[in-house]
């Protein structure tokens, strides 16, 4: 949607065949509704093939669910409590502030691989690979680190999750139900 110039402008950025085909094979590797944020590195042609890297924060995968018929046959070893808090000097025990700390997001680089030119023309391949688990602030800091040790212009396209998922094919493809259903347990 293109709008008027000046302060009421409505501005929806322009992504490339290339970012969008990026994109959706991104989407059949990682679901849709677990990516937090995303950051896209410039793509690099050299001879006759073209690469281009992502750096995706995504929620951690919940484990599977366990069945309660199992939950009740685990033995007493299995079935451990967590240990309490210990006591501090003065004697009292100080609580686990688990809402304090941010949300820790798995990490994935992402590339991919296009050859433009030559017998293998139009050859399209795409890896993620997950790399680390971090807070999702720290996630945006190496990305700015990354781009200064670079030295040159290397502007990172940020995209939230919610971009990345409006980029997706309309309802009735597998990413966008895996899109809508991730939105959907978010909220739940």
């Amino acid at each position: 949607m293109v709008g008027l110039p000046g302060p009421h402008a409505i501005f929806q950025p322009v992504i490339s065949e290339t970012r969008e085909r990026f994109i959706r094979s991104i989407a059949e590797r990682l679901a849709p509704g677990r990516i937090v944020e995303a950051y896209f590195f410039p793509s690099i042609r050299q001879g006759q093939v073209e690469t281009g890297v992502a750096v995706i924060a995504a929620t951690p995968e919940l484990p599977a669910p366990v069945p309660a018929a199992a939950e009740g046959e685990a033995s007493g070893a299995e079935a451990q409590v967590p240990a309490a808090p210990e006591p501090d000097a003065a004697g009292a025990a100080e609580p686990v502030a688990e809402a304090e700390a941010p949300l820790r997001a798995e990490v994935f680089t992402a590339t991919y691989r296009w050859t433009r030119k030559g017998p293998d023309r139009g050859k399209w391949a795409v890896d993620v690979v997950p790399e680390a688990h971090a807070p999702i602030p720290t996630v945006g800091a190496v990305v700015r680190g990354v781009q200064e040790r670079a030295g040159e212009a290397l502007d990172a396209h940020r995209m939230t999750g919610e971009e990345v998922r409006a980029v997706l094919p309309a309802v009735g493809t597998a990413a966008a139900a895996d899109a809508a259903a991730g939105a959907a347990a978010a909220t739940a």
